[in-house]
């Protein structure tokens, strides 16, 4: 992989484990010459990520819509700045440029964000790894979920494993190398699920 882009959040959280671990994601893409997309915040996660990568020389892509880059939050130091008028474009851009995605924690827009990709994953548009980085088991609960799906009939337990999981920046970019997509997406296959 030459490219991943991270989604995560705008804000710090309240443990300071979430801004050093964001910070060493970024320094670890680098260290492996992989650049980083992201949402080109300098406030929160995204600043933390955006800072480990430029502090090891990395490359860094920065996807913001016009408006927020208006409200002062757009970080001026990284390498580029690519500025669209959506939010979806700036989604569609950001999967655009990349070889892989990586969800640190973050609210509802890293969620929704998060779930679109898994959604075009599912439905064969894309066949890009998705990974959560689980740091101080932010996302137990959303695995919960996501085998409740699996276990009430909502979603395809292969579909779901292509979901990787690790609490490990290192392990999790070992699996996305390894990573294999789905044979057939959904709908095109004889199981509906």
């Amino acid at each position: 992989m030459t490219c991943i882009t991270v989604f995560c959040g705008s804000a710090e959280g309240y443990n300071e484990v979430y801004r050093e671990t964001a910070f060493q994601v970024g320094e670890t893409l680098a260290a492996h010459n992989i650049a980083l997309v992201y949402g080109g915040a300098k406030v929160g996660l995204m600043g933390a990520v955006a800072d480990g990568c430029l502090q090891q020389n990395g490359k860094v892509i920065g996807v913001i819509p016009y408006f927020l880059k208006t409200k002062e939050i757009a970080h001026d130091g990284i390498t580029e700045m690519i500025v669209v008028d959506t939010m979806h474009e700036r989604k569609l851009k950001m999967h655009e440029l990349s070889d892989g995605i990586i969800a640190l924690p973050g609210g509802w827009g890293t969620m929704e964000e998060l779930f679109e990709m898994l959604t075009w994953s599912q439905l064969g548009l894309h066949k890009k790894p998705i990974g959560l980085l689980n740091i101080n088991g932010f996302y137990d609960a959303l695995k919960a979920l996501c085998d409740n799906m699996v276990q009430e009939g909502f979603l395809n337990e292969y579909v779901n494993s292509t979901l990787l999981i690790s609490d490990s920046i290192t392990t999790l970019l070992e699996m996305m190398n390894n990573y294999e997509a789905p044979p057939t997406p959904k709908w095109l296959n004889k199981e509906r699920i």
